[in-house]
């Protein structure tokens, strides 16, 4: 894992050029945009305190704003994802996949809608939700409230798997996935659910056969200041900021 900061080699300007380059700025290259976004994703830093080597916040946010919403972000990350299965001599597209959330905790600016309170650790924010494969990269995010149950979380993002679905056969839980997730997952998708729980005389944190991936990926956003907590006014910007996170440390893989 890279910890420090670096802005995109020629290499990895090509593998994702493609996919911005029907934006043209005037003043600036697309190149220095994505730079200063994917140094505010590593710092953390406010937009309004953006490096002054970069053009200014208000540009560069423009572009932030219009790739999260539409589906950028989540066409970079997927192709990355494949990109990288294939360099480390895997298929394409997973045949097991593991699930699990992260509740954060969200400044006060918040709109108080747009936080929960998650009751089991304490915490009033948002909750990630991801899935992903064997490697703990990213095949499916859903941002909501808190206090929103990891099983409906689940579902909501069942509708992406089906772009990775060839060749899918299970996703790994723990016991929050064993309700309706299972049913709609089996019954609607034909994709079997496998649920574990954490021994009740076990303390902290436990690794389980075929879950302890999705862990790893949620260790692996520490090194991302920006998702340190919930900065973000919208869900769309809160996504946005985890997947910009698996892109780096995929483009950063590939050199």
């Amino acid at each position: 894992m890279q910890k420090k900061f670096t802005e995109l080699t020629d290499s990895q300007w090509e593998v994702i050029e493609k996919f911005v380059s029907h934006h043209k700025p005037k003043k600036h290259s697309l190149r220095t945009i994505l730079n200063a976004i994917f140094w505010i994703t590593r710092t953390g830093t406010q937009w309004r305190n953006l490096d002054s080597k970069y053009p200014k916040w208000e540009s560069v946010y423009y572009y932030f704003y219009i790739w999260s919403n539409n589906g950028t972000w989540n066409e970079i990350t997927q192709a990355l994802v494949l990109l990288e299965r294939k360099r480390q001599g895997r298929e394409e597209k997973p045949s097991v996949v593991a699930i699990d959330s992260q509740s954060v905790k969200s400044v006060a600016l918040i709109a108080e809608e747009k936080r929960g309170i998650d009751g089991g650790k304490k915490i009033k924010g948002r909750k990630r939700h991801i899935m992903v494969d064997h490697l703990g990269l990213l095949l499916a995010i859903f941002i909501s409230r808190a206090d929103m149950h990891d099983g409906e979380g689940g579902v909501e993002m069942l509708w992406q798997l089906e772009l990775v679905a060839e060749r899918l056969e299970l996703i790994l839980g723990d016991g929050s996935y064993g309700g309706a997730f299972k049913e709609v997952a089996e019954g609607i998708y034909g994709w079997k659910v496998e649920t574990t729980q954490r021994p009740p005389t076990e303390k902290g944190f436990v690794p389980q056969k075929g879950r302890w991936q999705v862990e790893r990926s949620f260790g692996w956003l520490n090194f991302f200041r920006r998702l340190s907590r919930d900065f973000e006014k919208t869900n769309e910007s809160a996504q946005a900021f985890v997947q910009l996170a698996f892109i780096t440390i995929i483009l950063n893989r590939l050199g």
